[in-house]
């Protein structure tokens, strides 16, 4: 657990506020009080001496942020392992275990997935990311976009919980956590075919999208499902296509 205990307003309000971008766990005491007995490591403000058994962070109240950085790092050196569960598909869930502390949670889009998780590993040596084995096809492009970072394959089944009033939007990010904590075959490459459902799928996708009301070819279906274009991409050229045929009529 992060403690923030200080005095400093600035500091206080930009670190809580860095903390939670991060979904970081993490709990504010008063400068003086007692540290609750999960502390890991603690933010003070500039100045503010602490006597503590677990690392200090001094922040600067002109880079809240590298105060926090220097918080997850201490969490991420101390015992257990750093677990990367994904929940994946267009927004996957990501939450980043430390041992059973979850340190860190995030829901990006795909596209940004990939960063998001490298980010979360650097510096370590022995981390593991579980990826759940739901929406395949993105979890595929995910997983080549990780390159040499140990995976492994998760059944997801029942790792979705049930969200109570207020609990909405965190499902894929809950869900992470438990695939984090399950164990799963360790995997190193998806060859995944979409199927004729998926391509329909995006053809539709194509024609609700496009200006013209045009759907794509059924090939620049496929490679938008297998992550070689966009769908913004295929739809482009698409109409280029259409433009150089009717240029040649």
């Amino acid at each position: 657990m992060i403690v923030v205990a200080t005095e400093n307003f600035e500091v206080y309000h930009d670190v809580v506020a860095a903390l939670r971008a991060r979904g970081s766990d993490f709990t504010t005491i008063r400068a003086g009080a007692d540290l609750p007995s999960d502390a890991a490591v603690v933010i003070v403000g500039p100045g503010e001496d602490r006597a503590a058994d677990v690392p200090i962070v001094e922040a600067d109240p002109t880079d809240p942020r590298a105060a926090v950085d220097e918080a997850m790092a201490a969490l991420r050196s101390g015992e257990g392992p750093l677990v990367v569960g994904v929940d994946p598909g267009t927004d996957p869930g990501i939450a980043v275990l430390h041992g059973d502390l979850v340190v860190a949670a995030f829901q990006v889009p795909i596209d940004d997935a990939a960063a998001t998780i490298h980010r979360e590993l650097d510096g370590s040596t022995d981390a593991l990311v579980r990826l759940g084995d739901g929406a395949r096809l993105h979890g595929a492009r995910l997983l080549e976009e990780l390159g040499d970072v140990a995976v492994e394959l998760v059944d997801e089944s029942g790792t979705s919980p049930h969200l109570g009033s207020g609990a909405r939007g965190m499902g894929d990010v809950l869900a992470a956590v438990n695939i984090a904590r399950r164990s799963g075959t360790a995997i190193e490459g998806r060859n995944i075919e979409p199927t004729e459902g998926e391509i329909q799928v995006i053809k539709s996708r194509s024609r609700e999208r496009s200006t013209d009301n045009r759907t794509i070819t059924e090939a620049l279906a496929r490679r938008v499902a297998r992550g070689d274009l966009t769908l913004d991409e295929a739809i482009v050229e698409h109409g280029d296509a259409v433009s150089d045929d009717s240029d040649g009529t």
